[in-house]
């Protein structure tokens, strides 16, 4: 007995695993409300019997009681015409209808509930039947769109992503090679342009030196007069001296016009050191800015 039950549940285990792969959730679902549905119509059937079969019934009861009442009323009929056994007779009649009444009063009630009880079966059924549509739609969407992510983590299971990003990180190092190279090349640029501007300053500052030079020399090459007066002074006195110049060789001077004279070129001389520290420090503002 011990092998027999060992291979009957091998054999067991091996159908349900075989059931449980073929099972598809969905179609399950769709078989299970079909049954569902066919015991709704066969609970629908027998609910319609038992009414048939309760109202027959409720009709037998009724009329046994009607039977009953209608020989009541002929025993008093009898009875008020002086006709006593005829009377008796009815009374007999009502007796077998109230008797035949009161027999089927419990089957009629049984019936009653056991409609009342098959119609709370059909109803309950029903309700059940619309919850489990109701389910089926739901879990067949969950079952759709657990099916969809499968799918979708199969296909990203499938992409190499490594090679991808190691794609991606060769890019940028290229691209990071570009840029220290430009800025390279930048630099380079930067340093030659710098050179040649320091040699066009040397330039420009050997030319301004060449030209303070220049008017040192001219300075230094001016007349004693010249160099310690203003230009003003200098004009004043360039003329006065072109004037004498040319009156001298008209006529002689008179003692009087010497003595003047004399008296002039002697103020001229006193005041000729006023003038010349004026030139020498106009002349040394002159230089520092020169320096400058």
């Amino acid at each position: 007995m011990g092998l027999f039950d060992r291979i009957s549940r091998v054999v067991r285990s091996n159908i349900n695993d075989l059931v449980n792969k073929a099972e598809d959730p969905e179609k399950v679902l769709e078989q299970s409300i079909n049954d569902m549905n066919e015991d709704l119509v066969q609970l629908r059937q027998a609910v319609s019997k038992a009414v048939a079969a309760e109202r027959r019934s409720r009709k037998q009861y009724e009329e046994q009681q009607a039977e009953a009442n209608k020989w009541q009323q002929k025993a008093q009929l009898a009875l008020s015409k002086g006709e006593e056994d005829l009377a008796r007779q009815a009374l007999q009649r009502k007796k077998a209808a109230a008797d035949s009444a009161a027999s089927l009063k419990p089957q009629v009630d049984k019936q009653k509930q056991q409609v009342d009880t098959l119609k709370k079966s059909l109803t309950a059924l029903e309700s059940k039947i619309s919850e489990a549509k109701t389910k089926k739609d739901m879990l067949g969407a969950r079952m759709k769109a657990a099916k969809a992510n499968e799918q979708v983590q199969e296909q990203m299971g499938n992409l190499n992503t490594d090679s991808a990003m190691s794609a991606f990180e060769r890019m940028e190092e290229k691209v990071m090679e570009k840029e220290a190279s430009s800025e390279a090349a930048a630099e380079l640029a930067g340093e030659s342009g710098g050179i040649e501007d320091q040699f066009a300053k040397l330039e420009a500052e050997s030319d301004v030196d060449d030209e303070l030079a220049a008017m040192k020399a001219q300075i230094s090459g001016s007349s004693p007069n010249q160099e310690a007066l203003p230009e003003s002074d200098q004009e004043t006195v360039t003329s006065s001296e072109s004037t004498s110049s040319t009156q001298e060789p008209a006529s002689t001077p008179e003692p009087a016009t010497t003595q003047s004279s004399q008296s002039s070129s002697s103020s001229q001389s006193q005041q000729e050191p006023v003038s010349d520290s004026e030139m020498d420090a106009e002349l040394e503002q002159l230089r520092k800015q020169l320096d400058s």
